[in-house]
C-alpha cells in the first residue's frame, strides 16, 4: 500500500470526538513574530461542575493527540492513548471530574501545524510554519481555558514531552495549577535528548520527498524520512532487556536476515514505522520535536532551581525504572527542586519510556493519590 502524503487531520476528514477552539488574535511566540488564525483541537469527557472546580488537563507526548480515551473511528486512527485511565470509575472518573485533552499547537491531529492551511492563502503552511517552544504551546492551551471557563486546573497530567508542557504550565501560570503530576519528563532537555531528537529530524528532512518541508499539496511526502525517525525514536522508547527477551537474535517468520531478510526486531520497527506515516505528518514532527530540544523551563527565569520555585501546585513526580531515555536522574531533579513536590515515585516496568503509557494501574494509582 503506498505511503500517504500526510496522516494529518485535514479539513474535510470526519471530526470525530474534536472540538476546537479559534483564537482571536494572532499569538505571540517566544522566539520572535506570530501565529495568526491559531485553533486547537481538543476533546471532553465528563461534564464541568457549575462552579468550574473539576477540571484536569491532560497533555500527550510527541505522537499523541487529543484522542486520550475511547475507540478508534472515523477521524481517530488510532484508540486512547490512555484509555485505561479515563473514564467512570476509573483514576479520570469522568463521574467526577471533567477531563480536557487538547492536541498540541504545531501537531497534525486539528490543531494549527504545518498540514494546517495559512490563513487567508489556502495551501499549507509547509516550511514557512515558525519555531515554537513549549512556552507558546502552553500560552495557546491558556488561551483554550480561557474560553472554557476555566481559571484553574484541579490537575494538571503530562508525560514525556506532556511533562514538559505540564511543568511550564505549573511554572507559568503556578494559580491556575492546582496540582501538578508528571511523568518520565525533565526540566530541561539533555544534550543526549537533543543528540537523538536532531538525528530523527535530520532523518526527515534528509529524505528527497521534504522538498523544504512544503510537500503537503504535492502529491509525495517524506514517509521513508519520518519512518527513519520512528524507528531511531522506538529503540529509545523502549528497554534493551525488553526488547532482547521479546526479539532476541531471531529471523522474522520465513526471512532469512543472510539473504536479504529481517531479524523479529527489525520487522518490529518497521511495523512502528508504518503505523506513524499513516497517522502523523513529518513537518509536525519536526516542528515538535525541535520545541523540545528547546524546553528549558529556567530560560530567562533565573535558571531551573528559581523557577521550579514559582511552583506552588502539591506535585507528584515519577520516572520509570528501564527509562534510558528520559532516566530517572531528572525526576529526580524535578523532585527535589518542586516545593510542593512529595519526592520521587517510579514506576517499575520492563517497558522503557513507554512504561507511563503501558503502566495504567501503576499510574492510576498516582492520579488517585493526587485527587483524593
Amino acid at each position: 500500500m503506498e505511503a500517504p502524503v500526510t496522516g494529518a487531520w485535514r479539513e474535510g476528514d470526519p471530526p470525530g470526538r474534536r472540538q476546537w477552539y479559534a483564537a482571536e488574535k494572532p499569538l505571540p511566540l517566544e522566539a520572535g513574530g506570530e501565529l495568526p488564525g491559531v485553533r486547537l483541537a481538543f476533546e471532553t469527557w465528563g461534564r464541568l461542575a457549575p462552579d468550574r472546580s473539576n477540571a484536569v488537563l491532560v497533555l500527550h507526548a510527541l505522537t499523541g493527540d487529543s484522542h486520550v480515551a475511547g475507540p478508534a473511528g472515523p477521524g481517530h486512527p488510532t484508540p486512547g492513548w490512555w484509555d485505561a485511565l479515563v473514564g467512570p470509575g476509573r483514576a479520570l472518573d469522568t463521574d467526577r471530574w471533567f477531563v480536557v485533552a487538547p492536541n498540541v499547537l504545531g501537531g497534525c491531529q486539528g490543531s494549527t501545524g504545518p498540514a494546517s492551511p495559512r490563513p487567508g492563502s489556502g495551501p499549507a503552511w509547509g516550511g514557512a510554519f515558525p519555531f515554537l517552544t513549549q512556552r507558546d504551546q502552553v500560552a495557546a492551551e491558556a488561551q483554550l481555558a480561557d474560553a472554557l471557563g476555566i481559571g484553574r486546573w484541579a490537575l494538571v497530567a503530562g508525560g514525556s514531552m506532556g511533562g514538559m508542557r505540564a511543568v511550564e504550565w505549573a511554572v507559568s501560570y503556578p494559580e491556575r495549577t492546582g496540582a501538578l503530576l508528571l511523568l518520565a519528563t525533565t526540566a530541561e532537555a539533555s544534550a543526549e535528548q537533543i543528540a537523538w531528537a536532531t538525528v530523527q529530524a535530520g532523518a526527515v528532512r534528509g529524505d528527497p520527498h521534504w522538498q523544504g518541508g512544503d510537500y503537503h499539496d504535492t502529491g509525495r511526502g517524506p514517509a521513508a524520512g519520518l519512518g527513519l525517525a520512528r524507528r531511531l525514536a522506538h529503540v529509545t522508547y523502549r528497554s534493551e532487556p525488553e526488547l532482547a527477551a521479546r526479539f532476541g537474535r531471531l529471523p522474522q517468520d520465513t526471512e532469512d536476515p543472510w539473504r536479504g531478510g529481517r531479524y523479529r526486531v527489525e520487522s518490529y520497527l518497521d511495523h512502528h514505522a508504518a503505523k506513524l506515516f499513516r497517522r502523523f505528518d513529518a513537518a509536525s514532527y519536526v516542528v515538535l520535536t525541535e520545541a523540545m530540544n528547546a524546553h528549558d523551563v529556567g530560560r530567562d527565569r533565573g535558571g531551573t532551581r528559581a523557577a521550579l520555585a514559582r511552583v506552588t501546585a502539591r506535585t507528584l513526580v515519577a520516572g520509570v525504572d528501564s527509562d534510558r531515555l528520559y532516566p530517572l536522574a531528572q525526576q529526580r531533579r524535578l523532585a527535589a527542586l518542586i516545593p510542593g513536590a512529595d519526592g520521587l515515585r517510579v514506576v517499575r516496568s520492563p517497558y522503557g519510556h513507554d512504561g507511563f503509557l503501558i503502566e495504567a494501574e501503576q499510574v492510576g494509582a498516582l492520579v488517585r493519590e493526587l485527587l483524593g
